[in-house]
């Protein structure tokens, strides 16, 4: 078992030797990722563990790893995927250029998925994908667009219940039991490392996707970064959450509108 004062002390271990700063997350949530950890790297107490981030900087990136990666598969929650089809994309299509940033893309599902949207609506060409992540090892996997081909069937059936109107196999070869998508997707891409906590808007954009992020986040740390989002975000621009996580109750919520029952909204102020 690991109390709450021995993750406070971790999390100061952190911060002060490598810069990462985790206080904010939801502790609920840091407690289960890193007793899943210690069970899964066999330490037989908190102190080893605590001992190895300290002494072992290499150890650190596995350790940053599982507290940070977000479960993610292509067009999540396909009726989210509609909505950007048919309302919030075609709206964006009079501009001369569009800017998405995904905040937290992980390993890139999310990316790739908007890529075929825009793709599919001939905006592809006029757009540029920004996909950050704290994590450079899964910016690493996303930035090849290389996934497990046993995973592409959910992922293509997902595709289809978004309104995909293509053979979803046309974006991808497939080798050795890998996908690798087409590079006309990934050259519209941008990947970078950027830590929501600490780091400062770094664009102005029309849509800004951070699914599943926040719900790890206490309540000051989601008024922080969606204070961030607002200040990236264009008038009349489009911030998407995840499924659990809301825009009500953050003093930026009065400046935004919000689209059917998804968890999208729109900047009217």
């Amino acid at each position: 078992m690991i109390e709450e004062d021995e993750i406070t002390i971790l999390l100061s271990d952190l911060f002060e030797l490598y810069g990462y700063d985790f206080t904010n997350y939801s502790k609920a949530s840091l407690k289960r990722r890193i007793l899943r950890l210690c069970s899964l790297d066999k330490f037989p107490s908190f102190a080893e563990l605590r001992y190895r981030i300290k002494s072992d900087p290499t150890y650190l990136q596995r350790f940053v790893e599982e507290i940070t990666v977000n479960v993610t598969e292509m067009f999540r929650d396909p009726q989210f995927y509609k909505t950007l089809r048919t309302e919030v994309l075609p709206s964006l299509g009079s501009k001369p250029f569009i800017r998405i940033w995904h905040a937290g893309c992980s390993t890139g599902e999310e990316v790739y998925s908007m890529a075929i949207l825009l793709k599919e609506l001939n905006l592809l060409h006029k757009s540029l994908l920004y996909a950050t992540d704290l994590n450079p090892t899964v910016l690493e996997k996303a930035r090849k667009g290389i996934f497990p081909l046993p995973h592409l069937k959910q992922y293509s059936e997902n595709y289809i219940l978004s309104g995909g109107i293509q053979d979803f196999s046309s974006y991808y070869t497939a080798h050795y039991g890998q996908v690798k998508f087409r590079e006309e997707l990934s050259e519209k891409m941008i990947f970078s490392t950027h830590n929501l906590v600490s780091d400062r808007s770094f664009n102005e954009f029309d849509l800004i996707l951070c699914r599943n992020v926040l719900i790890y986040f206490d309540k000051d740390l989601q008024e922080t970064v969606l204070r961030l989002f607002d200040e990236s975000l264009g008038s009349l621009g489009y911030l998407a959450l995840g499924s659990k996580e809301t825009l009500k109750f953050s003093s930026v919520a009065a400046q935004y509108r919000q689209l059917n029952r998804e968890k999208i909204w729109r900047k009217i102020h």
